[in-house]
């Protein structure tokens, strides 16, 4: 992995995002902040692999892979004797970071969550991962980078449940990072809820651990909107300038804007996922004018069938918050994130009262 940081912009004499250059494994140079696409078993949603030069490389170029969608089907052993995830799905010059929680079929069930491991809701129903499981599911998918297993706790929790999940998951660090296979790059899990002081305090423990970058989870799980910046900055604050920062949970632009603001480099999200399956499509206008917003459909994939129809959804979508992503680098290159951010905000909250008007 490579990493290193190359702009930031500031507002009034505080940090206000950053720009950088990020590259794992085989996968081209991607420039941050990023967007990961989410996968069902290492494979974007929605659209073939045939399909996949479709869109724009390299942004579409980082994949998330939840080690959980191989807890049923095809056993590890197999997919290590194939010789990891990347040879068995055929991509071999994609980034494919591994993350316990997926946002759209494994979330975490923190009441069912204990000493012993994390619990998560999944479609072949609830598990309890150990650290040694987790660890034996990523030494045989051998992906380009993975977070260690957290205890990630809803916003209403109880301080003492929050205490206990920050030093759970970094006990299972610990755990974790002792287990993990060579040539792995290990990112610590940092939890906390919606308590700063322990987000602080699992940032400062992480911090001290053989890691090579940091996975910020819990978010999206019951904070509110203006708690989050505070929450974002105890964390970041207390992270090395050179380390990327990765997190799950913030998917609509103002959430990303918040999680760029705060300094983070890489974004797990299912929001193309959700827009997708609901049927609709982005139109919210882009800074650069030269980066289309629209995706100029060619005969690929293209018929009357409702498969075809989502892909072709899916790939204006992608296209779309891809190009979302190259105008927030572009405005924190030239200085002018926070009057981006600003403008942005204020012409969503204009078009969504319109639309709410007109329904």
């Amino acid at each position: 992995m490579k990493f290193s940081v190359k702009a930031w912009s500031t507002s009034k004499g505080n940090s206000a995002g950053r720009t950088g250059v990020f590259q794992l494994g085989n996968c081209p140079q991607i420039e941050t902040p990023a967007l990961l696409l989410s996968t069902r078993k290492g494979l974007p949603h929605f659209i073939s692999p045939d399909l996949l030069p479709s869109l724009p490389i390299p942004d579409s170029s980082l994949l998330h892979v939840s080690p959980l969608h191989f807890m049923e089907g095809i056993s590890s052993k197999t997919i290590s004797s194939i010789g990891g995830l990347h040879k068995m799905i055929g991509l071999h010059d994609v980034g494919l970071a591994a993350v316990a929680r997926d946002s759209i079929q494994c979330l975490p069930e923190s009441s069912a969550t204990n000493k012993l491991g994390a619990s998560f809701e999944t479609p072949c129903g609830r598990l309890l991962i150990k650290p040694a499981e987790y660890m034996g599911i990523i030494s045989s998918l051998r992906p380009n980078l993975w977070a260690t297993l957290a205890d990630e706790v809803p916003a209403w929790v109880s301080k003492k449940r929050n205490k206990n999940s920050v030093d759970r998951t970094v006990k299972w660090l610990d755990e974790c990072i002792a287990l993990s296979p060579a040539g792995g790059v290990a990112f610590g899990a940092i939890v906390g809820g919606s308590d700063v002081e322990e987000r602080r305090r699992c940032a400062q423990e992480v911090v001290k651990r053989n890691v090579s970058g940091y996975w910020i989870g819990g978010f999206g799980f019951g904070e509110s909107t203006d708690e989050r910046p505070a929450l974002l900055s105890a964390v970041t604050d207390s992270l090395p300038k050179d380390g990327p920062r990765l997190i799950s949970g913030l998917g609509l632009p103002e959430e990303v804007l918040q999680g760029v603001a705060a300094g983070i480099d890489l974004f797990d999200s299912s929001y193309i996922y959700h827009l997708t399956i609901g049927g609709f499509a982005l139109t919210f206008p882009l800074d650069n004018k030269t980066y289309a917003s629209d995706l100029k459909l060619t005969g690929m994939g293209i018929d009357q069938t409702k498969i075809n129809l989502k892909a072709t959804v899916y790939r204006h979508n992608t296209h779309h918050y891809l190009g979302f992503f190259r105008s927030i680098r572009e405005a924190i290159k030239e200085g002018r994130f926070e009057q981006f951010r600003e403008m942005f905000v204020e012409k969503r909250r204009i078009h969504l009262a319109e639309v709410a008007v007109c329904a």
